[in-house]
C-alpha cells in the first residue's frame, strides 16, 4: 500500500497493552565476534523477563540462530526464520499503528544510519515482520529510524535535530519540512525538538537514549552520575529543555562513564528500556548506578515490575533493549 494519507492512523503509547513484542536473535558471528554468546544471553534474559505478560516473537537469521534461540528460550517465544542485517528492529522494522479496527505497518527507507552500517537485509526485514504479523504495509518515501522518535500516544513526537535534520539521512531537510513529513506520515499534531544525542552515539542522536514518555505529559530523562560522566552537560540541557516544553520531568541516574576496550566513552543509557505489559526491562552496565535507576523508575510504572538486566554485550553493537524490540499494539 503506497497511499501516504495518515488521517486514519494513531500511534499508541508504548505503555498501552501489546498484542505482541517483536525482537531479533543475534545471528551473525562476523558482526558480534567475541560478544555473540554474551549478546544472546542478554537477549534471552530480556525475553524471559517479559514473559508470560507479553507474547514475544523472535526473528532468527538461519538454521544455527534458530537452533540457538530454541535452546535458550524453549516455549517462551515464537521463532521465525528471517533474513536481516542485525537485530536493531526498532530502526529497521516498521512502526505499527492503529488504523480503525486494524493495524498498518509503516515502512520507511533505510540507509544504514546515515551510511555507516549498510547490511544486507536491513532494508527488507521490516517487510518480513509485517508479513509474519499479517499486517498491511504503508510505505513512506523518506529515511527514518524508529528509535529517532518518541511518541506520547496523543499525537506528540519528541526527536532530535542532530538525527532528523542530519544531511546523511534526508539531504536538504529543514525543521519545517521534517515536521510536515512526520505529520503526514504519522498523523502527529506536535513535534518537540531536542538538539543532540549522547557522546559517540553512532545513531546521530536517537531519542530513545535520551528521554522517554511515561505518560501523555510526563517524561523521563537522566541526571549525571559521577564527576566523569561524559554527558553531564548534555543531561542538564535536556532536563531544562523538557521543562521549557511544559512537560513534567522525572530524572533517573545515568550509567556514568562506560568505556570500550580502547577507553572511549560508549553511549550507555538507562533510557533504552522496553515497556512490557507486566514488566519494564532496563539495561544496566556493571556500574553502581543501575540499581538506583531501576528504583527511580519503579514508581513511574505502577502495576509493572521494573527489572534491571545486563546489557554490556549488546552495547558493543551500539544499543540495548529498546533498540532491539518493536511493539505490536492491541
Amino acid at each position: 500500500m503506497s497511499d501516504p494519507s495518515s488521517s486514519f492512523l494513531t500511534i499508541p503509547a508504548e505503555w498501552l497493552p501489546h498484542r505482541a513484542l517483536w525482537t531479533a536473535w543475534p545471528s551473525h558471528p562476523d558482526l558480534w565476534e567475541a560478544d555473540l554468546e554474551g549478546a544472546r544471553e542478554e537477549v534471552a534474559a530480556m525475553i524471559l523477563a517479559l514473559t508470560p505478560g507479553d507474547t514475544v516473537k523472535v526473528l532468527c537469521n538461519g538454521e544455527e540462530a534458530l537452533a540457538s534461540a530454541a535452546l535458550a528460550l524453549g516455549d517462551k517465544a515464537t521463532l521465525f526464520d528471517a533474513a536481516f542485517g542485525d537485530i536493531w528492529l526498532r530502526d529497521t522494522g516498521p512502526i505499527i499503528a492503529k488504523a480503525g479496527d486494524g493495524h498498518v505497518a509503516i515502512r520507511f527507507l533505510n540507509n544504514g544510519w546515515g551510511g555507516k552500517y549498510s547490511l544486507p537485509g536491513d532494508d527488507t526485514v521490516g517487510d518480513s515482520l509485517a508479513t509474519f504479523a499479517n499486517i498491511e504495509i504503508v510505505r513512506q518515501p523518506f529515511i527514518l529510524e524508529g528509535g529517532a522518535l518518541e511518541h506520547n500516544g496523543d499525537g506528540c513526537i519528541l526527536t532530535t535535530r542532530q538525527c532528523l535534520l542530519n544531511p546523511n539521512r534526508n539531504p536538504g531537510w529543514n525543521q519545517s519540512e521534517a515536521e510536515a513529513k512526520l505529520r503526514r506520515a504519522l498523523n502527529c499534531r506536535r513535534v518537540l525538538w531536542l538538539e543532540t544525542g549522547l557522546r559517540n552515539d553512532h545513531t546521530d542522536g536517537h531519542i530513545d537514549n535520551l528521554a522517554r514518555f511515561s505518560a501523555r505529559d510526563e517524561i523521563i530523562c537522566q541526571s549525571p552520575s559521577g564527576s566523569d560522566d561524559p554527558n553531564a552537560e548534555l543531561f542538564g540541557n535536556i532536563e531544562a529543555a523538557l521543562q521549557d516544553m511544559g512537560l513534567k520531568v522525572h530524572t533517573i541516574p545515568s550509567p556514568g562513564l562506560v568505556c570500550d576496550e580502547d577507553g572511549e566513552p560508549m553511549p550507555a543509557s538507562h533510557m533504552n528500556f522496553i515497556i512490557g505489559n507486566e514488566t519494564v526491562v532496563v539495561p544496566t552496565y556493571d556500574t553502581a548506578c543501575g540499581a538506583e535507576a531501576v528504583a527511580a523508575l519503579q514508581p513511574l510504572f505502577p502495576g509493572r515490575k521494573v527489572v534491571g538486566l545486563p546489557s554490556t554485550h549488546l552495547l558493543t553493537g551500539g544499543g540495548s533493549f529498546h533498540c532491539i524490540t518493536q511493539q505490536e499494539p492491541l
